[in-house]
């Protein structure tokens, strides 16, 4: 007899796994350092008006899969009503079989809706209006959904040039939920595109009060805004690039390549590469300076598509995983940073599944105490972060580094529906750590396991950040 869709031993397929789910990993708080979460919703503890707005507002996970099933864009991110893309992504989801979007769909329908019932076009009716029955009821907002879930701590996503104000809000409405801010710099650095450089140096300086005409300028409202970040409970910086840049030019060069973006002209990509270098020292040297982590994004394609880019702009689910060398360039950039003092701790993402054992070898070679994996390879990001990519990531983890010291499972998402990942990533990590267990080459010795999950799920996150509350 096949098992029955999403049992309560879903993933789990040995008893060990079963006990180490279900009386372990199941009961841990969720840090999810590493989100796309807007604060203002938080702070303003948000409501919405059907499940649409919730669900499909953002996600450019399920228009990816829209798109590939032929609805059309007026149905996606278009000018149809919130029932009729509801209605489109319903006749989308049975296609999905074998993507984490059909388990992802049908555990956010279960854990946040109490919705059992399989999504497609004939269920779709009742299932909006049960949903959006569920979406009135009093605790179904912002804050009651990170308290379902037992969420400890939120790390958003955060431009320099953002307000900070509604991260005060949040620290001020005695939420169970900590939510702090994450450095996110890319912007200042954007030399070779001018027109966004100068846009983020005109809002920062708006923020900063003060004028950003030469690179002391940019540095010191940077350093201005590090320090407002930090006060207002920020642990962490983020850094998307294609590529590690792998050497770095000198204060005057740097101070040139600036000076002529903000005249308007465009730095060639040596030049960029060479300027990014430089900024990226200094903001090592002041994540080091104030036990913050520096998270590395590597290889993302972004925009690829410029007709829709025209169209609809960034973040519309059409990045792509992108095909540079990255080994040499990573460890070249590490070493940079280790020989001037700037290397903090680190998490390293891949977006390429093809460089999985060179990132989880790269972060052995920059080891070093008292923080135990100091340079962490990070969760299965993106295009990885399926069942297959992260057993991948978890077992290269395992061969070539220390599972025991992973940090953990994070969402990168923009919806608050999202947290069952954490349930999935848990599920899946019993079941690896179960099935190694059954077949002899783990003690079954329950407290050594429970330890193991404990850590990976919770623990280990919750020291190497250490965010202020957990001080």
């Amino acid at each position: 007899m096949p098992r029955a869709f999403l049992d309560d031993n879903f993933l789990l397929h040995s008893g060990t796994a079963e006990r180490l789910f279900h009386e372990v990993a199941a009961h841990q708080p969720i840090i999810d350092y590493h989100t796309h979460l807007p604060p203002d919703e938080v702070a303003s503890n948000k409501r919405w008006e059907n499940i649409s707005s919730l669900w499909l507002g953002e996600d450019h996970y399920k228009w990816r899969a829209m798109r590939a099933n032929g609805i059309p864009e007026s149905h996606i991110t278009g000018t149809a009503s919130p029932r009729e893309k509801f209605q489109a992504w319903a006749e989308t989801v049975p296609h999905t079989a074998g993507n984490p979007l059909f388990h992802w769909t049908h555990l956010e329908l279960r854990r946040c809706f109490g919705i059992e019932t399989l999504l497609n076009p004939d269920t779709a009716e009742s299932i909006w209006h049960e949903a959006n029955e569920r979406l009135s009821e009093k605790d179904f907002c912002a804050h009651g959904i990170l308290n379902r879930f037992q969420v400890d701590t939120v790390g958003t996503t955060d431009d320099p040039s953002d307000t900070l104000s509604h991260h005060e809000e949040c620290a001020s409405l005695g939420i169970t939920t900590r939510i702090y801010p994450t450095f996110r710099p890319d912007k200042a650095v954007m030399v070779e595109r001018p027109r966004m450089l100068n846009s983020f140096c005109d809002a920062l300086e708006k923020r900063c009060n003060r004028k950003i005409l030469s690179l002391p300028d940019l540095l010191e409202a940077l350093r201005k805004r590090h320090d407002d970040f930090h006060a207002a409970g920020c642990r962490l910086s983020d850094h998307g690039m294609s590529y590690c840049p792998t050497e770095a030019c000198s204060e005057k060069e740097a101070s040139h390549i600036f000076e002529r973006a903000r005249t308007g002209e465009a730095a060639n990509k040596d030049q960029a590469d060479e300027f990014t270098a430089f900024i990226m020292q200094e903001l090592g040297r002041w994540n080091t300076e104030r036990n913050w982590t520096m998270q590395l994004h590597l290889a993302p394609v972004r925009n690829p598509n410029s007709r829709y880019f025209e169209k609809l702009g960034p973040d519309s689910g059409f990045d792509t995983i992108g095909d540079w060398p990255q080994g040499e360039r990573l460890l070249l950039f590490l070493d940079l940073l280790d020989r001037s003092g700037a290397l903090p701790k680190t998490i390293l993402y891949n977006l390429n599944p093809r460089d999985n054992a060179l990132f989880a070898a790269a972060c052995g070679s920059f080891q070093e105490g008292p923080t135990p994996a100091r340079i962490q390879w990070g969760s299965a990001w993106w295009y990885n972060d399926t069942l297959r990519g992260m057993a991948d990531q978890i077992q290269t983890l395992a061969s070539v580094g220390l599972l025991s010291r992973f940090v953990g499972m994070l969402t990168d998402s923009r919806s608050f529906l999202s947290y069952p990942r954490h349930e999935y990533f848990r599920r899946l990590l019993c079941n690896l750590i179960g099935t190694d267990v059954e077949n002899g080459e783990l003690p079954d010795d329950r407290n050594f396991l429970d330890s193991l999950i404990r850590n990976i799920c919770y623990e280990n996150a919750k020291a190497y950040l250490a965010f202020p509350h957990h001080a």
